[in-house]
């Protein structure tokens, strides 16, 4: 009698495969990753990408609209503004300076938010209550408003932008960790910490903080797009990155006279705005569902 052939042993799959498993059941998540990936790549490497410098003037050629449209120069793609600038080139090198304010934001805000998160929790009292209560105030300002009050009382400029921007969200990090360690404090494997005598400093940072990041990161992922836009609209004010930045906001004000003779020079800095945001949304949620077990698709 022929032995039967041994049974075929599956190993699980690993937990970069199982995320992957999950994030790539959701199309749009993936659609908006490569989307994001192709921004990151144009602003990186946008000195050898852009036809053009951002800031070059050429004489004559105003206003010109794209190039397949009627009056269009082979030479400009996308036309040119209302200073003879290309407007692909300003919008890669935009794609440069948004991203930079959107990380730069979402970084400052998330070091200083699992910092305060994690004393709030930690200490308790009335350090935890005083802590909240200026969280507290601080999200009861329409976001936008307490943003341009920053920058009014620091000067406009690309840095105070950051700095405003990063203020205005850090209250959303805070909460987060917070809630996430005080979820976390009360479970075993803490307590057995404590009794083997792990130190504060550890018992939060080394200890806590790895069990908060999955809601942590894809807070962060989501405050990008958030950050880009909050300074867009500073930019569009006039407080942002001044000229001649080639920020996507800041592009916006610029061209708002001609939003019915040259509507392109308004319109492609707004659609590049609209992409990058709905594209890291995307990519947000698709993060979200991946890491919460309980919105996995089946």
């Amino acid at each position: 009698m022929a032995n039967a052939p041994a049974p075929v042993t599956v190993q699980p799959a690993g937990p970069f495969a199982a995320f992957w498993n999950a994030f790539s059941q959701n199309r749009g998540a993936v659609g908006g990753l490569i989307i994001l990936l192709t921004i990151i790549v144009l602003a990186i490497f946008a000195d050898w990408i852009a036809p053009y410098s951002a800031i070059e003037q050429f004489r004559g050629m105003t206003k010109l609209p794209p190039a397949w449209t009627d009056g269009g120069d082979k030479h400009f793609w996308l036309g040119t503004d209302a200073l003879g600038r290309d407007m692909l080139s300003r919008l890669i090198y935009g794609a440069r300076i948004s991203l930079f304010i959107g990380l730069s934001v979402m970084s400052v805000s998330v070091v200083i938010g699992i910092a305060l998160g994690l004393v709030a929790a930690f200490m308790g009292g009335v350090i935890d209550s005083v802590l909240m209560r200026i969280m507290d105030l601080i999200m009861s300002i329409p976001s936008l408003v307490l943003a341009i009050l920053v920058v009014s009382i620091l000067g406009p400029s690309l840095t105070n932008t950051i700095v405003a921007v990063s203020v205005v969200y850090l209250p959303n990090y805070v909460r987060l960790v917070r809630g996430s360690a005080l979820a976390e404090f009360g479970k075993d494997y803490i307590i057995a910490a404590k009794v083997a005598g792990v130190g504060p400093i550890r018992l939060m940072f080394v200890t806590v903080l790895p069990n908060c990041l999955a809601p942590l990161i894809v807070q962060a992922a989501l405050g990008v797009s958030n950050a880009i836009l909050e300074a867009a609209a500073l930019g569009f004010l006039g407080l942002g990155a001044q000229p001649p930045t080639p920020e996507w906001g800041a592009m916006l004000a610029d061209a708002r006279e001609f939003i019915r003779s040259n509507p392109w020079i308004v319109t492609l800095p707004g659609l590049a705005i609209l992409v990058s945001v709905v594209s890291i949304n995307l990519f947000g949620d698709g993060l979200r569902d991946a890491l919460d077990p309980k919105l996995r698709r089946s």
